[in-house]
């Protein structure tokens, strides 16, 4: 069996918190199109996203985000850099093992390699044709597969569609594949979707884990607990949420509207079998979630 679904079965995994606005704290231009693939445009800005990574895993995340949410060629095309997809994967990839090099490790580390919409996250009226989605999402998943991560995370996805693309073409590698949803106070998929419909049509072709992320913290309870009703208590759920809120200028804007300490009380109520943080989440979330797991609070 793959080494992190023997991981995933035998305990608790806790996901790293949020690269793009991480970067954003320490300096790291991430103004849009590009937001955090600005990082690996320079060997400085690289430097500081390595940091980062080795910042979480010192925290203790079990898992680190490979920074390629925005390194496909769609997303690159504004700032004239589409050509460099693989190119700009490759060094996401590359930074985050070396990251998981430069640390003291106590027990196995895994890279997750990063996927999501190829249009704004938030808009799920711009979802491309099944054309277009199979044609972009097979480059990007091939490009991860090459550089050699350990699972796919699709995050951040916000129609069945889209969903059912990126899955079938990420399972069709033989990684473990983990499918997570943005969702509205409601609680369904941004498209309007039920989790239950998304859940029922991916779960048939073999995901490792499904669930929802880059929503308010607190919104996170409802959408879980549809999902585990649907999948059942003991298949694996992802969970992170997110502080602060969306720009249209800078993609994100940090807030200090959750600490550590209450992102952590919420977090430790959620049904999930990996927990972590989405954007505005900084190191210190992840180093609470770690202290509370180890002193049985799960």
């Amino acid at each position: 069996m793959n080494t992190f679904l023997i991981s995933l079965k035998s305990k608790k995994m806790i996901l790293d918190g949020a690269t793009g606005t991480e970067l954003n704290r320490r300096g790291v231009d991430t103004g849009l199109p590009l937001w955090s693939a600005n990082a690996l445009l320079n060997d400085r800005d690289a430097d500081i996203l390595k940091q980062i990574h080795a910042d979480y895993l010192n925290a203790g995340a079990d898992i680190i985000t490979t920074n390629t949410f925005r390194t496909h060629a769609r997303a690159l095309a504004p700032s004239g850099n589409a050509h460099r997809a693989l190119e700009l994967t490759r060094r996401a990839v590359d930074i985050a093992r070396a990251a998981i090099a430069s640390v003291p490790l106590d027990s196995p580390k895994f890279i997750a390699g990063s996927i999501s919409t190829l249009e704004d996250c938030y808009e799920p009226d711009k979802v491309p044709t099944d054309a277009e989605l199979h044609a972009e999402h097979a480059e990007r998943v091939k490009h991860l597969f090459e550089c050699g991560v350990d699972f796919f995370l699709i995050e951040t996805i916000n129609s069945v569609r889209e969903a059912l693309v990126i899955t079938k073409l990420a399972i069709s590698t033989g990684l473990p594949v983990v499918v997570s949803f943005v969702c509205n106070q409601d609680g369904k998929i941004l498209s309007g979707e039920t989790l239950t419909e998304a859940a029922n049509q991916l779960l048939p072709l073999g995901i490792s884990a499904i669930g929802v992320n880059c929503g308010p913290t607190p919104n996170l309870a409802k959408p879980l607990a549809e999902l585990e009703s649907v999948c059942g208590k003991d298949f694996p759920l992802i969970a992170y949420g997110n502080i602060g809120y969306a720009d249209d200028e800078v993609g994100w804007v940090n807030t200090d509207s959750e600490q550590p300490e209450i992102y952590c009380k919420h977090a430790l109520g959620w049904n999930a079998k990996i927990v972590g943080g989405c954007c505005g989440t900084t190191p210190a979330h992840i180093a609470r979630l770690k202290t509370s797991l180890q002193s049985g609070s799960e």
